[in-house]
């Protein structure tokens, strides 16, 4: 990262802020969502899946959209300021809405928390960093460096959420709302200079239109992209869904596993926000592919031994990986998409061919993951999909275009493979 001078100083620490609270609202909510809809909505695994299946359906609509709209408005915050109003109405809307009709009318409150969800968060948490992407290179910053204030707020909130939540989930959805409106406060007071040195880096007085998107689509790179990330992240992201009710079974009283698992959350994000200061050297070093294929590899190895593992003690260790997966995969995403696209659509691949494609995903595999949980357990099937993430990960090495890095000796191969797939 460049060194911060004077005059960004100040909006650094405001757009840090804001990725900090945005986070910790949902650490305080979305967070213990699984736990919350089987122990207080009373829905079993599969019920459960379809919840993430649907929600993931209109995520799928919602990203493309929201990411054609930032890149249609640049850097003006008017969908920022929709998506934390929204988010600041977590706590009547679970409440007074969400809950009683999942009791009452389960598939009514399956789409209605579903376009709720993508509004605020599905959508939304796409929305907030792909814009604070574009505002770290606008003023010269690192996006890791800014993103890590997201992790440390989501450690913070995770740190009790589990006993609040233990309490009455209400707790945590009341004080999501009100870390929302502060969080508005600070999106209010964030300045937006156009024409810093690197405006032209980043912005372009030519906006996006249909045909750009149209191209986009029609291009080798996206669809090589989106293949690693139906591999890859599909397995990660999934398997993540319901961890929770996994790692609650190795222990004899279910509220002890809440309160462990809230505390090991705190741990994986204190560990995404030390990695998040090291990870943008590390693969500005390395290059951006050999970052996700290390993402892979990662994945894969730590489903399998969670498949395997019998002791708490080790399923614990293995919980906080997924920090360092998480901050190693979307830093080395922002890096490869700026990389191989242009800037004119640099939001809408972000929100179309990852976290769209993220959201496919659950269309496609949360309900069958789902079925496998009840049907031959969590073991079994974190060991299916561990494999799956390997898989993948050896194709995208052939698959995905050659990236820029430092390392000395790094040109050759890659480049080779590159050229051979075009």
């Amino acid at each position: 990262m460049e060194r911060i001078t004077i005059n960004n100083k100040a909006e650094y620490y405001k757009i840090s802020s804001f990725i900090f609270l945005y986070f910790f609202t949902w650490s305080a909510s979305i967070g213990l969502l699984a736990i919350w809809l089987g122990q207080k909505a009373n829905l079993s695994g599969t019920v459960i899946g379809t919840v993430f299946a649907i929600n993931g359906i209109f995520s799928v609509i919602l990203k493309p959209i929201y990411g054609y709209i930032l890149d249609k408005i640049g850097m003006s915050k008017y969908l920022l300021y929709f998506v934390v109003l929204m988010s600041a109405l977590m706590a009547p809307f679970f409440i007074y809405v969400y809950q009683p009709l999942l009791i009452s009318n389960t598939l009514v409150g399956i789409i209605v928390g579903a376009i709720y969800l993508s509004f605020a968060w599905y959508a939304g948490v796409a929305a907030c960093e792909s814009y604070t992407d574009r505002y770290s290179r606008l003023n010269g910053m690192e996006f890791g460096q800014i993103r890590m204030w997201g992790s440390l707020g989501w450690a913070v909130a995770s740190s009790f959420s589990g006993l609040l939540f233990n309490l009455s989930p209400a707790y945590n959805f009341i004080m999501g709302s009100v870390a929302s409106l502060i969080m508005l406060v600070v999106l209010l007071s964030l300045k937006v200079n156009v024409h810093s040195a690197h405006a032209s880096d980043v912005l372009t007085k030519e906006k996006i239109v249909p045909a750009d998107v149209y191209a986009l689509l029609r291009n080798r790179k996206f669809w090589a992209f989106c293949l690693y990330v139906a591999g890859v992240a599909w397995m990660m992201f999934i398997a993540e869904q319901q961890f929770s009710r996994y790692f609650v079974t190795f222990f004899t009283d279910i509220h002890q596993g809440n309160a462990v698992f809230g505390y090991l959350g705190t741990v994986q994000s204190g560990m995404e926000f030390v990695m998040y200061m090291v990870i943008p050297l590390f693969v500005n070093f390395i290059g951006a592919k050999r970052g996700l294929l290390i993402v892979g590899l990662v994945v894969g190895a730590r489903l399998i031994i969670s498949g395997l593992c019998e002791s708490h003690l080790l399923i614990s260790v293995l919980k906080p990986l997924y920090g360092l997966e998480i901050c190693l995969l979307l830093v080395s995403v922002f890096k490869y998409i700026a990389e191989h696209f242009d800037k004119r659509v640099n939001a809408t691949m972000y929100l179309l061919g990852y976290q769209a494609m993220l959201y496919v995903g659950n269309v496609v595999v949360s309900s069958p993951a789902g079925i496998l949980y009840d049907r031959i357990g969590f073991e079994n099937t974190y060991i299916i999909m561990g494999c799956i993430a390997l898989s993948f990960t050896f194709i995208s090495l052939f698959t995905l275009s050659a990236c820029q890095s430092k390392w000395r000796q790094h040109g050759a191969l890659d480049v080779a493979r590159d050229n051979a797939v075009r």
